[in-house]
C-alpha cells in the first residue's frame, strides 16, 4: 500500500463519502493540507489513493467532545488519486476468541489483536468468567470495541477491517470457525501452529473440567501464567506471525 497521512474507511470507494467523524479527524486533528494523500479503503480488502480537498463544510462537530451527532451527513473532503486496488485477504484467516474481563482490558487487547492482523475477534463466555454481560451492556460493548477496531486498523494501514462479535460460548465459536478447529490455550498444550488458526483464551481461572473435556487440542503460551488480554495479544501475534512469515514453526511443528 502507498505512503499516505492516514487511512480511512468509507462504503463507497466511488462517492468517496466520509463519515463526520473521520472528516473531523482529517482536517481538525491531523490538520492535513490541500493536496495530501490520503488511503481509503472499503474494509473489504478494495482502496485507492486520494488526495484531500479541504476542510468540510458540513455541520461542525462536537469539537471538545469529538462525538458525531447521530444521523448527521456524510461528507466529502475527498478526491481520487489513482485507481481502485485491491489487498488478497490473507490466508488463513486468524480468529482469537477471550473471555470478557473487568474495566477497558477488552477495548487494549481487541486494539492490539486488530494491529497484529487478527480477522476474527470474539468475546467468550465461559464457566468461570467473572465479567458477565446482561443483554443491554453486551450491546454497547460490542459496539464499542467494533468502534475501536475501526480505529486500530486505519492506524496500522489494514484494507481488511476485522470483524468483532460476542459473547458466544465455546461451542458457539467451534460452529462459527467450522470445519477449522478450535484450540484452547492452556498451560502444557504445544506451540500454536496454523493448523488450528482460531484460538480460545479462558479466564484467569483456567477453563473448567468440562470445557477442557471437550477433546479440543490445547495451545501453550509458555511456562508463565498470563492474563487473559496478554495471553489473546500473544497468541494472535504468535498466528499472525507465523502466517506472515515473520516467525518461523518449531521443528516438531514441522514434522507434525
Amino acid at each position: 500500500m502507498e505512503p499516505a497521512a492516514a487511512l480511512v474507511y468509507v462504503d463507497d470507494l466511488d462517492s468517496l463519502e466520509l463519515d463526520p467523524e473521520d472528516a473531523h479527524h482529517l482536517g481538525h486533528v491531523l490538520r492535513l493540507r490541500v493536496g495530501e494523500r490520503v488511503i481509503v479503503s472499503d474494509g473489504r480488502g478494495r482502496w485507492r489513493a486520494c488526495r484531500y480537498t479541504r476542510a468540510s463544510t458540513g455541520p461542525t462537530l462536537g469539537a471538545a467532545t469529538g462525538a458525531t451527532p447521530r444521523g448527521a451527513p456524510r461528507s466529502s473532503v475527498l478526491e481520487p488519486d489513482g485507481a481502485v486496488a485491491e489487498y488478497p485477504r490473507p490466508v488463513p484467516a486468524v480468529t482469537i476468541g477471550f473471555v470478557a474481563t473487568k474495566g477497558d482490558r477488552p477495548e487494549w487487547a481487541v486494539q492490539k489483536l486488530t494491529e497484529a492482523g487478527v480477522d476474527h475477534i470474539v468475546v467468550l463466555r465461559s464457566a468461570r468468567s467473572v465479567v458477565r454481560w446482561d443483554k443491554e451492556r453486551q450491546v454497547k460493548a460490542i459496539d464499542r470495541l467494533r468502534r475501536v477496531a475501526r480505529e486500530a486498523a486505519g492506524q496500522s494501514r489494514r484494507c481488511w477491517l476485522p470483524e468483532v462479535t460476542g459473547v458466544l460460548g465455546l461451542d458457539e465459536l467451534a460452529g462459527v470457525v467450522a470445519p477449522g478447529p478450535l484450540a484452547l490455550a492452556d498451560p502444557g498444550g504445544g506451540p500454536p501452529n496454523l493448523r488450528a488458526p482460531a484460538v480460545a483464551i479462558g479466564p484467569e481461572g483456567g477453563w473448567d473440567r468440562g470445557e477442557r473435556a471437550s477433546g479440543r487440542p490445547l495451545v501453550g503460551l509458555g511456562p508463565r501464567r498470563l492474563r487473559t488480554e496478554t495471553a489473546a495479544v500473544a497468541a494472535g501475534l504468535l498466528l499472525c506471525g507465523l502466517r506472515d512469515g515473520v516467525v518461523a514453526p518449531v521443528e516438531s511443528d514441522r514434522r507434525l
